[in-house]
């Protein structure tokens, strides 16, 4: 729905306009990068363990409404051990008071949020570099 769900809040880019503008980011840092859209919480978790399995070495998560309420995300983000970006389009602490605690922060690298599209090219930028001061 990124695009034309509530425009004033989420901007008109869309999912695959943002994900073109990550690959052209990620080619330029010789990054292989998969994108994944579901709406289904169990999908991103077997997504987040196909990631672990197949020696992906971080994730990017926009979660949504997840963010608020998902132990079960958390719990897969937790278990992959994998270095996690958490990024929202919104600044969710200026908006509605059960926006303001993520239950994955505690297990992401760091968060990025209330830049519109670019908080995923910062947030991929981010993840590269703690991935490569980590190495």
């Amino acid at each position: 729905m990124l695009g034309t769900r509530e425009p004033e809040v989420y901007g008109r880019e869309t999912l695959d306009d943002i994900n073109t503008r990550l690959r052209e980011l990620a080619a330029q840092h010789s990054v292989e990068l998969r994108s994944v859209q579901s709406n289904h919480e169990g999908a991103l978790i077997d997504e987040m363990h196909r990631a672990r399995a197949e020696g992906f070495h971080g994730i990017l998560i926009n979660p949504g409404a997840l963010t608020h309420y998902s132990y079960a995300l958390r719990d897969a983000m937790a278990a992959i051990a994998l270095p996690a970006v958490e990024v929202h389009l919104s600044n969710v602490h200026k908006r509605e008071e059960f926006r303001h605690h993520s239950v994955l922060a505690a297990v992401c690298v760091g968060q990025v949020l209330g830049f519109g599209w670019q908080s995923y090219l910062l947030g991929l930028e981010g993840l590269i570099a703690h991935i490569e001061n980590t190495a």
